[in-house]
């Protein structure tokens, strides 16, 4: 079946085939110049023991042959879409969502696929079972030229089946994203009841692009109303390729995405204050003082590396908090942090500027402490010989 974006007939999506019973899952395929990538994808959802779901291809006015790829599949199930202008990846997902039917929405990319027949029976079962679980993830198989790699270790979130508390949850993803976003099956009513795809975030007076943390914000927000659940298995295959979306992102746009990473756990912690709940609060002011931790030592990226100076840093935490003492906690991290990357790069001298500039915030960084011997000078310089011999041992 074959519709155009701004066809009436798709604005009505919902609408037609009525005489059809709505679907269990929708499966939102996008497609950007991936129409060479599109088959493996398709048919691995198609191959599908569980087989109540329909397919969205939402081909983003792709100028390959992606049109001709997606009416090549003989399965009333599967249905292509082509916006009428190209949407961007985010309203892409949005639109995606909009048109789709299903109780429940499974977004993924013509680029990844599934590596078990059996994925969506389990995942399906499991959340019937459980209706306080907002979404379900699996770890995830690394894919490069072709060829399944290693386990992604980031994906690796435990080493056992479970349903986990949302807000217990919470409290380690806003340490990080290891949600493998081609991974995740949501409830229909996360989508329209908490949040679609943010295409910008509204946060201390500015207006942050959301294109690179927008997955892991929805995701963080789901999880304050609902319980998550995760599946062991690597069930699901990611490719890594100069084409993804995430390899673009982070070589064009690295200060779009450092402040996407440093408004997520801001945000959550507003919320988290607004609902009263003081521990999640102080869980999200942790995890800002590590975000800003990271990028004082230095955040690798995929295309590029992040190290925030002291007058950024001072510009976004004013931003984030008018506590002083709150100021105070982050500022001790952030200066330790920036300490060890100056002592790595042997600037001795700007290092022990860091590190005193840590300990006047907080004089109870004891490691700090012994950091700081590192980085004086002759006694520095054995202390330092000592490890590397050490080490060598």
């Amino acid at each position: 079946m074959a519709l155009t974006a701004d066809d009436s007939a798709v604005k009505n999506l919902r609408g037609v085939e009525s005489a059809m019973d709505t679907p269990a899952v929708s499966f939102v395929v996008l497609c950007y110049k991936l129409a060479h990538l599109l088959p493996e994808c398709v048919n691995s959802i198609l191959s599908q023991s569980f087989g109540d779901f329909e397919v969205l291809i939402m081909d983003d006015c792709s100028p390959d042959n992606t049109e001709e790829v997606a009416k090549s599949f003989q399965d009333p199930r599967v249905k292509y879409v082509r916006n009428a202008q190209n949407l961007g990846f985010l309203r892409n997902e949005n639109e995606g969502v909009r048109l789709s039917r299903g109780k429940y929405v499974w977004i993924i990319s013509a680029d990844d696929y599934f590596r078990k027949p059996y994925i969506l029976q389990r995942y399906v079962e499991l959340m019937e079972r459980n209706p306080k679980v907002g979404f379900s993830f699996c770890s995830g198989v690394s894919v490069r030229n072709g060829r399944e790699m290693e386990v992604l270790g980031y994906s690796r979130y435990r080493d056992r089946d479970g349903i986990i508390d949302g807000h217990a949850f919470l409290a380690k993803l806003l340490g990080k994203n290891f949600v493998l976003a081609p991974s995740v099956l949501a409830r229909r009513e996360c989508y329209e009841k908490i949040s679609f795809y943010p295409l910008e975030l509204d946060w201390a007076g500015q207006k942050i692009d959301m294109v690179w943390a927008a997955d892991w914000y929805v995701w963080c927000l789901f999880a304050l109303s609902f319980d998550v659940a995760f599946f062991a298995e690597p069930m699901v295959c990611y490719r890594e390729h100069d084409l993804s979306i995430s390899s673009n992102i982070t070589q064009e746009n690295l200060k779009q995405c450092v402040a996407a990473d440093i408004a997520v756990p801001w945000s959550i912690r507003q919320k988290a204050i607004e609902r009263g709940l003081k521990q999640l609060s102080k869980d999200s002011l942790v995890a800002v003082a590590n975000e800003y931790a990271r990028h004082g030592e230095s955040k690798r990226y995929r295309g590029a590396i992040s190290s925030m100076n002291p007058a950024e840093f001072e510009e976004s935490l004013c931003r984030g908090t008018r506590v002083e003492k709150e100021r105070n906690w982050i500022r001790a991290r952030f200066y330790a942090a920036r300490g060890d990357r100056l002592l790595n790069e042997g600037n001795l001298l700007e290092a022990r500027h860091s590190y005193w500039a840590s300990l006047r915030k907080d004089p109870l960084l004891g490691k700090v402490y012994i950091k700081l011997l590192f980085s004086l000078g002759k006694p520095g310089v054995s202390l330092r010989a000592l490890l590397r011999s050490i080490r060598k041992t």
